[in-house]
């Protein structure tokens, strides 16, 4: 203890400044996530569920944009049908009986009853030429997509544009109605004219028939879409109906003739309509220009809107014009705005009770240090008797004080501990030499495994001796047979299906001993490849093993699923097959199921080989054991195994570029797979 004083009195004593730096360093620890992390996480809030409304928005006026494009079409058939029926129906065949050509007045009339009635704002008969006659002027619409199909016996509904001077021709009020100055707009293309006259016309036209089915005219309404203001309001009942939008939103919904505004409830800062103004050029661009739908916000004459913009066609496939529904941006921005305030207000609220909390347990954390540097100081100082003394903290700075006070007891008893190693290394030495001894009579049993090897080498050649002296007289037994059959003649038919049994029996007993001698014999065929099939080698193991199979009461579960052949020595592959189902057999003294499986094996969709897999329902082999199956001399505690067994068989394996793999879990059996190669890789 007196030499730890002076050693520590040698040192320069440590200024009160790093222990300031500690306790500085301990709050910027504890308040550093706070200040990075709460604010990542609000920032990635705010922009998630920002993105996450933005989404939403776009997806509902991409849902109003397609109701509302419905209802366009919707109105477009039902002018297309009621021009239609009108002009296949009984009364306009009278009028036109009624009415010879040099009286198309009185058709003409007529026709002005029947153009209220229909709601339209133009009903014209069209002699075969595609001219109107019986008019103030002769309105011709020769060369329209839509009276042309009339005239060639198809009814046809478009949108088009009709210039002012055919909307005057037509009706002097449709051109003054389709008038429209064009206002100043913000964020539109620029535009040298000063009104829109042109007309955006829904028209249909129809085949007039006879009573014979001959065409004698067309039938041509249409209605007028600039000012149609009933429309438009109508159109945006449906879209944005009562209460249809929250927080006190607007919707709005537009026809635009090019990307001028000719029909829309879009309001202006003096009350009225927003008519004659344009849409902006970004969205005259994507939606005229390009031809895409927009679905975004967009800048609508005074504020933004959530918008959907989609073109017009006419009957040539030209983009005339567009469909807007839209709603207020600003009620959506205002709530998210106060929704982050909100949320903002809340993680600073959480900060700072997070700090406050930080900064109380940070402080028990640096108290003990500090105390603990007062205490080193004071034991540099010749106090050896200083200790840190009861600390609260039940953590590892709490134990790390305690430790510090307990390490100047155990100074003293380094000197006993010292000796009592001395006594430990006498006992290791002790160990190492039963271990010795041990490791003699591992060897010693080795040694006995080896001779008990040869004699099982004797026994297999003892037993490939005597299956070969059996052949004898089952030839004798099969010659004699086959003589009486011959000598008896006729009088042997009462007995043939005995005479039969016995030359299957002599047939089988013939096989066994087949079978026995090429497996006593495996080293006559080494080197000897040749296609083997699954099927054949596992009947043959099966017969092999059948004494065991019935002496230990075991069920097979066979599923051959493969007729790949591998080419190898036969008798090796047999060797091992019989090894692995023998040793599953073993597991199972009680009795069991074995299961014998043979399937493709491929890879990258490619045939590799075949997997033989061979399964029992016995104990398992626990995983200390697994890992030394393979090893020569190892038996797992099996009665009368040698351990060679395994080793022998991946060896054989092995050569030809396959490999045996086990799989095995305590209480659910075993599973040993052969993969083997079509051809061999060796």
């Amino acid at each position: 203890m007196h030499g730890l004083g002076l050693r520590l009195s040698e040192s320069p004593p440590p200024s009160t400044g790093r222990t300031q730096s500690i306790r500085r360093r301990l709050l910027a620890l504890a308040l550093l996530p706070l200040g990075v992390v709460l604010p990542l996480l609000l920032v990635t809030l705010a922009n998630w569920g920002s993105g996450y409304l933005d989404r939403l928005l776009v997806a509902k006026v991409g849902a109003e944009l397609a109701i509302a494009n419905s209802y366009y079409e919707r109105v477009t058939a039902g002018i297309g049908t009621a021009v239609d029926s009108l002009a296949a129906s009984s009364r306009m065949a009278e009028q036109l009986a009624r009415s010879p050509a040099s009286q198309r007045a009185n058709l003409h009339q007529w026709l002005l009853g029947e153009k209220a009635r229909l709601k339209l704002d133009f009903l014209h008969f069209l002699d075969t030429s595609g001219c109107a006659h019986g008019y103030r002027e002769t309105p011709c619409f020769t060369g329209w997509p839509v009276i042309e199909s009339a005239r060639k016996g198809y009814a046809r509904t478009e949108t088009d544009i009709f210039s002012s001077a055919e909307l005057f021709t037509l009706d002097p009020r449709l051109a003054q109605r389709a008038h429209t100055p064009l206002l100043p707009t913000r964020n539109a293309a620029p535009d040298p004219r000063q009104a829109e006259d042109r007309g955006l016309i829904v028209h249909g036209a129809a085949p007039v028939r006879d009573r014979g089915g001959r065409i004698i005219g067309v039938l041509a309404g249409g209605v007028l879409l600039n000012g149609n203001l009933e429309f438009i309001d109508r159109l945006n009942e449906i879209v944005y109906p009562d209460d249809e939008l929250m927080l006190d939103s607007v919707g709005t919904a537009t026809l635009f003739l090019g990307d001028v505004r000719v029909a829309t409830n879009v309001r202006l800062f003096e009350g009225g309509r927003a008519i004659g103004t344009r849409v902006s050029q970004a969205v005259r661009d994507a939606v005229l220009g390009a031809g895409e739908t927009w679905l975004d916000r967009a800048f609508v004459v005074q504020d933004w809107y959530v918008s959907g913009y989609r073109p017009l066609i006419d009957s040539r496939g030209e983009r005339v014009g567009m469909l807007y529904v839209g709603f207020l941006e600003k009620p959506f921005a205002d709530a998210r705005k106060s929704a982050l305030l909100g949320i903002v207000a809340l993680f600073a609220l959480a900060m700072l009770l997070a700090a406050v909390f930080a900064v109380l347990w940070a402080r028990k954390v640096f108290r003990p240090i500090e105390r603990m540097h007062t205490t080193m100081n004071a034991i540099e100082a010749g106090q050896t008797d200083s200790r840190v003394g009861p600390v609260d903290n039940a953590d590892e700075i709490g134990e790390l004080a305690r430790h510090f006070d307990r390490l100047l007891e155990l100074q003293q008893a380094q000197a006993l501990a010292l000796q009592r190693w001395g006594e430990s290394l006498d006992g290791m030495v002790a160990q190492r030499t039963a271990e010795l001894q041990e490791a003699l009579a591992n060897l010693r049993s080795t040694q006995g495994k080896l001779i008990t090897n040869e004699k099982m080498a004797a026994i297999g050649q003892l037993t490939a001796g005597v299956a070969h002296e059996i052949n004898n007289p089952i030839a004798v037994i099969q010659g004699n047979l086959e003589m009486a059959r011959e000598v008896l003649g006729e009088h042997a038919k009462p007995v043939e299906s005995e005479l039969r049994l016995i030359l299957d029996q002599v047939h089988r007993i013939r096989l066994i001993v087949a079978k026995l001698l090429q497996f006593a014999r495996p080293q006559e065929y080494v080197g000897y490849l040749e296609p083997v099939g699954t099927t054949q080698l596992v009947h043959d193991c099966l017969l092999l093993v059948g004494h065991l199979l019935r002496k230990g009461n075991i069920a097979i579960d066979q599923a051959i699923e493969s007729n790949r052949l591998v080419t190898c020595n036969k008798n090796e592959l047999q060797q091992v097959v019989i090894n692995l189902m023998a040793n599953a057999i073993q597991a199972m003294p009680d009795g069991g199921t074995l299961g014998l499986k043979v399937e493709d094996w491929d890879e990258a969709d490619m045939p590799i080989g075949l997997r033989m897999i061979v399964s029992d329902t016995g104990p398992g082999i626990p995983e200390g054991d697994r890992e030394q199956l393979f090893e020569p001399f190892y038996t797992a505690h099996k009665p009368g195994g040698h351990g060679l067994g395994l080793w022998v068989s991946k060896s054989l394996v092995e050569r030809y570029g396959g490999r045996i793999t086990v799989d095995s879990e305590v209480g659910r059996g075993t599973c040993f797979t052969l993969w083997l190669y079509c051809e061999p890789l060796g």
